[in-house]
């Protein structure tokens, strides 16, 4: 059996801002820099369904040079699920090439899979699905929200693998709240979710670099985020509203794509806001994408399609009991 691996280190710290010379964009309350980040796009999402979860799909294999080494974000619930109703589930499936992550910002999930993992996960915490050459896993809301009932609420988001590492052994990572770093300032907090921001590192590893930021902006708040001038960036809204540069302004479900250049992110909120900041090193690698095998030719796409057909990524009717 493969050893389960659980990283816990880690605490929560007090954050703080860095000190720019600014001007105020007339009255829309946003510092004005010459270093910021420029927003090149602003999308809408589109609401799918995946097995009997709704989903809020904000981009799919799409915007690649903008959002890698990310492939995927979709945003789940928020559902109210009634104490005694059968799970939001997403039956046994294959994934090959690429890393999908979840988590929870509120209600709980059940995950297991073919490396013979199975487990719940709760409010805050943080998973790693790492399937290599080929894993499979199942989904559905928790044990606690099937005793209890409330709502369910979170994101699933793929890293995209590197070309080096597609052919890996899988393994699932779990990362638990109560071990995540979180900046704490009057105007903010800052989950660090991957990455590392002043000061606050996330023990998750991941295999190029990469940054994830869960950040609660009060009213009138005014932040600067750091950002290496090589690496992509995005923001994805999730509720209130949030002024970008250029006096942009990002709506729930909609995301933001930032020009590769700029030396931060600058957000203002005006009522405050609730959003996601993410990015990191572009992986500057062919994408060929089948459903959940993430590839870099459509051989190695075709050699997934063989192997899940052939057993060898698990069984799922065993991952599905």
């Amino acid at each position: 059996m493969m050893q389960r691996r659980q990283f816990i280190k880690g605490s929560a710290i007090l954050g703080f801002t860095i000190a720019h010379s600014t001007s105020l964009l007339g009255e829309s309350g946003l510092y004005q820099i010459s270093i910021d980040r420029k927003v090149r796009r602003i999308l809408s999402s589109d609401k799918v369904s995946v097995g009997t979860l709704p989903v809020i799909r904000a981009f799919a294999g799409n915007h690649v040079d903008h959002v890698s080494p990310f492939i995927l974000l979709d945003e789940f619930g928020p559902s109210a699920v009634p104490a005694g109703s059968e799970p939001l589930r997403v039956n046994a499936h294959p994934h090959a090439g690429v890393t999908p992550t979840t988590y929870f910002m509120s209600g709980s999930g059940h995950h297991k899979d073919s490396l013979d993992y199975d487990f719940q996960i709760e409010k805050g915490d943080f998973m790693l699905f790492s399937s290599g050459r080929g894993a499979i896993h199942m989904e559905e809301s928790g044990q606690s929200l099937v005793d209890e009932g409330g709502q369910y609420h979170g994101f699933q988001i793929w890293l995209n693998t590197p070309a080096q590492y597609k052919f890996e052994a899988p393994e699932t990572y779990v990362f638990r709240n109560d071990r995540m770093n979180t900046l704490i300032a009057e105007q903010y907090s800052i989950k660090v979710i991957l990455g590392k921001l002043w000061g606050a590192h996330s023990n998750v590893r991941t295999l190029t670099p990469a940054f994830y930021y869960h950040i609660k902006l009060r009213p009138n708040a005014r932040i600067d985020i750091p950002i290496d001038g090589q690496h992509n960036a995005f923001a994805y809204q999730i509720a209130g509203a949030v002024e970008l540069a250029g006096q942009k302004l990002l709506k729930p479900t909609q995301l933001a794509l930032f020009e590769r250049q700029g030396d931060q992110v600058s957000l203002f909120s005006k009522l405050g806001a609730e959003l996601l900041l993410l990015g990191g090193e572009p992986l500057n690698e062919p994408v060929f994408s089948y459903g959940p095998f993430v590839m870099n030719s459509r051989e190695q796409i075709k050699q997934c399609i063989v192997d899940y057909r052939a057993g060898k990524m698990g069984n799922p009717d065993l991952v599905n009991l």
